[in-house]
């Protein structure tokens, strides 16, 4: 599935989608009077930032670009849909007879059902051609596919989107590179599919059905056609890229970032995950934080029965505004915006059942005004609580806001604010040095490049004192 681009046009950072050769032997379709070669003499940027763009008022009009061409259709056509263990088993020996990478995207149907569970795979590797695959229609299990490609190289794009879906029907790469995740290092300046493809490859891809409802059946050709083009290229883009991240000597970083990725392991249940309800911070009371929480949890048991997306069920800002407006009597409760509606009319025995749970809830089980602490508390803080601490993390994100500038890796991918956060509010030691420093580092997290780069100017920041305030300036 196609990332989103959380950098948009300012720089690619995260908080913490044909043959390995140059080009293919299949020949994109492109738009009527684009030459077919638009993209063979083009170069690779190793970073790109604001200030070099050329239009640095803005993002550049592709529809204004020559050189950019439209990808319209795959270069052999959208394949049939594989929908039954015999077709399957065929794409299964053609990929496994196929060579070099596997191109492999994945498409669910967020938004819609309560499920992440993948409803299309796509698969394309030179030799075999491109395969999209139903997982639904061949009884939710693709290890066949997985079994034939065991050893090859599997290319993603923000993998990590992706990846748990591809397991639970049982599809899991030995080997792995992320276009996504490397043009971060790189430090390309938009790292979606869409925008890499323009900037690498000079083609721009197909948009419109990235959030659709993949769950639906049967799905239309032109989503199909969407479908295919996200593996069309994307071999050719992951040489691309790997150009780029050997010329700036960042190869070894980026294998250690997708292995990362490729183990690790499915994160821990949220110990309240009521709490990441939208405009939650509204509610300040306990006695309406246990409303939150129990229409959130009624809410959540219902969309996992039905599989629905939870709020096509109850809106959060629904639950939030019951919360706040403590309804007295079933009646004002379904006299409320969105209660009104008919659904929700339905269901309103359902909703108010919750609240009234919540109420009956002796003091001690209403939740607290504010979640547990897991680690340090928010930075803006640290000046009032340790000022020692504040000083050490305000060196270090200077510190690696230099790195940042002359590797072009943006600083969260240099090692993640949360590790630099809990360092630096722990105590240091006497004489801190870098090899102190990459141990704790890497005990928090950190990958062993990250660890052997920023190791030496953390060790410094760790040295940093607050400020001394004037003797003149403490009298007054």
């Amino acid at each position: 599935m196609r990332s989103t681009d959380p950098a948009g046009d300012a720089g690619g950072v995260r908080d913490p989608t044909p043959d390995t050769s140059t080009g293919t032997s299949d020949t994109p379709v492109r738009s009527a009077g684009s030459p077919a070669d638009a993209g063979d003499d083009r170069q690779t940027v190793s970073f790109v930032t604001a200030d070099t763009d050329p239009a640095p008022s803005g993002p550049p009009d592709p529809q204004a670009d020559p050189d950019v061409v439209d990808l319209l259709e795959p270069a052999d056509g959208v394949p049939p849909l594989v929908t039954d263990r015999t077709a399957l088993s065929d794409a299964a020996a053609a990929l496994g007879s196929g060579h070099g990478p596997v191109a492999v995207d994945a498409e669910r149907a967020s938004g819609y059902r309560y499920s992440a569970r993948a409803y299309l795979v796509q698969l394309r590797r030179e030799g075999a051609g491109t395969f999209l695959v139903d997982p639904i229609a061949c009884g939710g299990d693709l290890g066949e596919l997985g079994e034939a490609l065991r050893g090859v190289e599997w290319v993603l794009h923000a993998a990590s989107q992706d990846l748990a879906c591809l397991a639970e029907v049982g599809m899991r790469p030995d080997s792995l590179f992320d276009t996504e995740l490397a043009g971060r290092l790189v430090g390309y300046p938009r790292v979606g599919l869409g925008p890499l493809t323009e900037h690498l490859l000079g083609v721009r891809l197909q948009k419109g059905h990235g959030a659709a409802d993949w769950s639906r059946r049967p799905l239309p050709a032109d989503w199909l056609t969407y479908a295919a083009l996200d593996v069309e290229l994307l071999v050719e883009l992951r040489d691309r890229v790997a150009a780029d991240l050997d010329r700036q000597g960042k190869t070894a970083w980026a294998e250690q970032e997708f292995e990362a990725v490729r183990l690790a392991p499915p994160p821990p249940p949220r110990a309240e995950p009521w709490r990441r309800t939208s405009g939650v911070h509204k509610v300040r009371r306990p006695a309406a934080l246990a409303v939150v929480r129990e229409l959130w949890e009624s809410r959540d048991e219902l969309a996992a029965a039905r599989d629905v997306a939870p709020g096509r069920l109850l809106p959060d800002a629904a639950i939030v505004d019951a919360a706040l407006r403590e309804p007295a009597r079933r009646d004002e409760l379904i006299a409320m915006p969105v209660f009104r509606g008919r659904a929700q009319r339905r269901l309103a025995d359902r909703w108010w059942s919750a609240i009234e749970r919540a109420r009956a809830l002796p003091r001690p089980r209403w939740p607290a005004s504010a979640p547990a602490p897991d680690g340090p508390p928010p930075a803006h803080r640290w000046g009032d609580k340790d000022p020692a601490a504040a000083a050490r993390l305000a060196a270090a994100r200077a510190a690696l806001a230099g790195l940042s500038e002359r590797t072009g890796t943006p600083v969260e991918n240099l090692v993640t604010p949360d590790v630099v956060r809990r360092l630096c509010w722990a105590p240091p030691p006497e004489t801190p040095d870098a090899e102190t420093t990459a141990a704790t580092l890497t005990g928090l997290g950190a990958r062993p490049w990250q660890a052997e780069l920023t190791a030496p100017l953390l060790a410094e920041a760790l040295l940093a004192r607050p400020e001394e305030k004037d003797a003149q300036g403490s009298a007054g």
